[in-house]
């Protein structure tokens, strides 16, 4: 199995900023794609940024030019960068990998357990 766990949620003022982390632990064979997804209550989990193996990030339009994300291949890490927080960033985030466990196995999600993310204005 792959755990992934996240850290550097928090509370903090409209304008600030915040860096989330992401470690990749387990029987991992290989990682593809990693992720961050945030849910606010009541609302739908949606996609924040994403990155492929090879370092392409992809952005919702909500979080263009605010937030970055990056990874370190070697330590099965990812991060999301974020400035100018608003108050509608309030929300627990995921993180999101797609890995296989074996040379010959499968490609398989994964999901962290997420941290909190709290934007007072």
């Amino acid at each position: 199995q792959v755990q992934l766990v996240e850290s550097g949620g928090g509370l903090v003022q409209a304008g600030e900023s915040l860096r989330l982390s992401c470690a990749a632990s387990g029987s991992i064979f290989s990682i593809g794609s990693m992720a961050w997804y945030r849910q606010a209550p009541g609302k739908q989990r949606e996609l924040v940024a994403s990155i492929t193996s090879s370092g392409s990030p992809n952005y919702a339009d909500s979080v263009k030019d605010r937030f970055s994300i990056s990874r370190d291949s070697a330590k099965k890490m990812v991060y999301l960068q974020m400035d100018s927080l608003k108050a509608e960033d309030t929300a627990t985030y995921y993180c999101y990998a797609e890995a296989k466990t074996r040379w010959n196995g499968v490609v398989r999600a994964f999901w962290g357990q997420g941290t909190q993310v709290t934007v007072s204005s």
